[in-house]
């Protein structure tokens, strides 16, 4: 029961992810539409079984302001994927900057990436160039859709559609 449902608004644009659970009480409520079930199993009450749903469709439209995704440590870990973008260590994690903040750099999503301590400490106050190293992926904001396939884990083939 720990897989994710993918919601989408009436205009069927994804806006977020959902427990199972909670995709069914929306279902049950008629608060939302099943657009695609799946593959893995059913919801069993004592007299009933009812498909597990993969995409869910709100019958209304709802207004989201789209703040954007929150600049967080855990959100750059979850972007770099908890990989250091220098060597691809995933231990002993750091947050650094590219360009550091002692010349100026700011706290921003295309200036920070993930990197372990020893990378960190060898880059010190240099650039990536002048510290002799490569980024592995250049930092960049992510995009919603791209973000929820990140948080996901496992993504089921029905979101592909909507989530590109």
């Amino acid at each position: 029961m720990d897989q994710k449902v993918l919601v989408l608004n009436g205009d069927y644009t994804a806006i977020t992810l959902c427990s199972v659970q909670k995709a069914f009480v929306l279902l049950f409520l008629d608060k939302a539409e099943m657009v695609a079930k799946s593959e893995h199993g059913t919801l069993r009450t004592i007299s009933h079984a009812y498909p597990k749903p993969s995409i869910i469709r709100l019958q209304r439209y709802v207004r989201v302001p789209y703040k954007g995704i929150a600049l967080s440590r855990h959100n750059i870990f979850k972007r770099d994927h908890f990989e250091c973008q220098y060597c691809g260590s995933p231990k002993n994690l750091t947050l650094d900057h590219v360009l550091p903040r002692s010349r100026g750099g700011e706290s921003s999503w295309t200036n920070l990436l993930t990197a372990c301590a020893r990378c960190n400490h060898a880059k010190g106050h240099h650039t990536p160039a002048e510290a002799g190293l490569t980024i592995r992926q250049q930092p960049k904001k992510p995009t919603l859709a791209g973000f929820l396939r990140l948080s996901a884990g496992t993504i089921d083939q029905n979101w592909h559609a909507y989530l590109n």
